[in-house]
């Protein structure tokens, strides 16, 4: 199992970002208008002029689709085909079983590991933080998750045994296995974008604090 912390994919994640040329800008606004703001940053890390799509986003643009009952395996197909794949920003692999998986690969965010995995009526998309061993105070940080994980859209914080049979925190989001193709892959980026701001969220709670880079 890849035991990497989100420490390490933080850095690497900021690193690829000044690569691209791109800075960093903090902003203020209502939680309500957090999936809109990751749609428009998406856009605004391209060059052009994007202005006709933030206006048709800020007026609360809806699409319809056609209603589809996913399984792990036609996800992957389906995912395979879209431009977050296809761009090479993310690679996806199907890690076939008993319970059928998907590894998602942000390369974006320095290789950060995402599992998708369909189960009944849920799609589960879920990525590693760090250890339990590697929090200095257990119950403040547990304290400090349920205060402040609201702040992390569409994201949940979970405790859970691995192969090893350590116990490791996590991040999960959840959708139903009716979702259109569209918010699996807003989920997906939304996901990992969480995953680096609780690496910086959380610091101060880990053996190895993170700091921030220059």
């Amino acid at each position: 199992m890849n035991k990497k912390t989100s420490a390490h994919y933080q850095r690497e994640y900021r690193r690829r970002m000044r690569e691209q040329g791109l800075i960093k800008k903090e902003i203020w606004i209502l939680p309500e208008n957090s999936k809109k703001l990751a749609t428009i940053e998406r856009l605004l890390r391209q060059s052009g002029d994007f202005s006709n799509q933030i206006k048709l986003l800020s007026e609360g643009e809806v699409i319809m689709e056609n209603v589809t009952l996913w399984t792990t395996q036609s996800l992957f197909k389906a995912l395979s085909e879209e431009e977050l794949f296809k761009s090479e920003r993310a690679t996806i692999e199907l890690i076939e079983g008993a319970e059928p998986s998907l590894l998602i690969l942000m390369r974006e965010y320095g290789e950060l590991p995402i599992f998708v995995t369909v189960a009944g009526e849920q799609i589960i998309a879920e990525s590693v933080l760090w250890p339990l061993s590697e929090v200095v105070d257990v119950a403040g940080f547990n304290e400090a998750v349920l205060r402040t994980h609201k702040y992390f859209p569409l994201s949940t914080i979970s405790l859970d045994k691995v192969e090893d049979d350590e116990d490791y925190y996590h991040m999960f989001g959840a959708l139903s296995s009716t979702s259109i193709l569209s918010n699996i892959v807003f989920e997906i980026e939304v996901l990992a974008s969480n995953v680096i701001q609780a690496a910086e969220a959380y610091s101060e709670y880990l053996s190895v604090a993170v700091t921030e880079e220059v």
